[in-house]
């Protein structure tokens, strides 16, 4: 059976947290109990939903509703889990409701539309599967959890410890990076193991950072090319989960370490921890796009971006692709939908030639 695939032929979602598993491990061995505490009660909490996930999956796809949003409206529903982790919790705004006095709920609420609308206007994308699929987000879950996830029905938002992670609805790329991984699910559905699970990391990153830019009106010389920035606690040494424009560089802390990503194929870190490093090697093909878009310049999300979006979504990508099957389509896709040896398909195959993926 394909890697993914439930046996009723459907497939099976991924447990997909923003904070990396070798973050928390690295918080969980400190001497310091408030930072050691909510890094291990994390971690449990991860595992047992990353278990739960085979087991609940063909129910809750059964069970899931089928009310489709407008073509050109989102259809958003905020629940308050109230710190514990009976999901989805409490409705506390549904969509066209007035914001109310929870900043967390209304941030939620704001990143959800704003990767609805970056999908549907770049990319004539209708929510996440394409068809409308009402978007559900969970906020206030447990206590001091340090992650944010998409579950494969909805996105969850830990409040963070205060200590290390601030509020994880604060930076609006994790909430558009959470909810790709839903957009990678009803397409290509990468494998979430290896080079496969690090372009699905990846992809997340690319349109996370994509919303956050378009979001802001930015040129991707304007960007900064952060996932994360606004996460960390001030008394954290770094600036955000990871850095697009130089992987490895996001942070250098006594308490979290420092960075591990690549930025070429020569620092490729072999792991057979976090599912083979998918949240490290990333760093790989998150390079080259920063590369490909900035140097096309402009706004990334309209040529760079609609190379990796015709590659996600245009059927080509095999689920178990590795980072030079992923290369050598989005050199494909700049050739058909820009021309050959336009300046798009020049900066796509430059970027791959500048990382060390060989596409040749």
């Amino acid at each position: 059976m394909v890697p993914g695939m439930t046996t009723n032929g459907g497939f099976e979602p991924v447990f997909c947290t923003v904070v990396p598993p070798h973050v928390l491990d690295k918080l969980a061995r400190n001497d310091d109990p408030a930072l050691s505490g909510p890094a291990r009660r994390t971690l449990m909490r991860d595992s047992e939903l990353r278990g739960r996930r085979r087991v609940t999956t063909e129910f809750a796809l059964a069970a899931a509703p089928t009310a489709k949003a407008p073509s050109e409206q989102a259809l958003r529903t905020i629940y308050d889990a109230r710190h514990g982790t009976a999901l989805p919790g409490t409705k506390v705004r549904e969509e066209g409701a007035d914001p109310g006095q929870d900043a967390t709920v209304n941030r939620a609420y704001s990143g959800l539309g704003a990767t609805f609308e970056l999908f549907l206007k770049a990319y004539a994308r209708h929510s996440i599967d394409g068809d409308g699929l009402p978007l559900d987000a969970t906020v206030h879950y447990d206590e001091n959890y340090n992650n944010a996830f998409w579950n494969g029905e909805q996105m969850v938002f830990g409040d963070g410890d205060g200590e290390i992670f601030l509020d994880f609805t604060i930076p609006i790329d994790v909430i558009g990076h959470e909810l790709t991984h839903g957009v990678t699910q009803y397409t290509a559905n990468l494998t979430y193991y290896g080079q496969p699970g690090a372009l699905n990391e990846s992809m997340s990153d690319v349109f996370g950072a994509l919303i956050k830019q378009y979001t802001l009106g930015q040129t991707a010389a304007e960007a900064d090319w952060l996932i994360g920035a606004g996460l960390l606690a001030p008394g954290v040494s770094g600036k955000a989960l990871r850095s697009m424009k130089e992987p490895g560089s996001a942070y250098d802390d006594d308490v979290l370490g420092k960075d591990p990503q690549p930025g070429t194929m020569d620092d490729y870190v072999r792991t057979g921890r976090d599912n083979g490093g998918v949240h490290i090697n990333s760093g790989i093909p998150n390079h080259a796009f920063y590369l490909a878009a900035t140097a096309l310049g402009g706004h990334a999300w309209e040529k760079a971006g609609q190379v990796w979006y015709d590659v996600l979504t245009g059927g080509e990508l095999s689920d178990r692709a590795m980072f030079t099957d992923f290369a050598k389509l989005t050199v494909k896709a700049a050739k058909d939908r820009f021309g050959d040896g336009g300046e798009e398909l020049q900066a796509v195959s430059k970027a791959w030639e500048q990382v060390g993926v060989r596409i040749s």
